[in-house]
């Protein structure tokens, strides 16, 4: 159950993080109103992960959604197109072969 306080409460702000555990964050109000949430680290990489997990099957979803629209490249177009961009990415980066 999420611990709900006044933004007030953080004068002792001790007593307000020993409220905070993953899964279990504090919610801080002013004027009866959300404004801010305390999370645990535990928490904060959890939403990362899941961000980014959206945002990749999203970018995959794009990807299908193209193919059936649009021609496919083959294997050999997209063996050329990144063995361009490692010949170019060694270059930039005086990267020797």
């Amino acid at each position: 159950m999420p611990v709900i306080k006044p933004v007030s409460d953080l004068r002792n702000y001790g007593q307000v993080l020993d409220k905070v555990s993953p899964g279990s964050p504090v919610y801080l109000t002013r004027n009866g109103e959300g404004i801010y949430s305390i999370h645990s680290i535990e928490d904060d990489d959890k939403y990362e992960k899941a961000n980014a997990m959206v945002e990749l099957l999203s970018e995959l979803n794009k990807g299908i959604r193209s193919g059936e629209n649009e021609d496919l490249l083959t294997d050999d177009e997209v063996s050329e197109h990144f063995r361009i961009r490692r010949e170019k990415y060694l270059k930039e980066h005086a990267i020797e072969q």
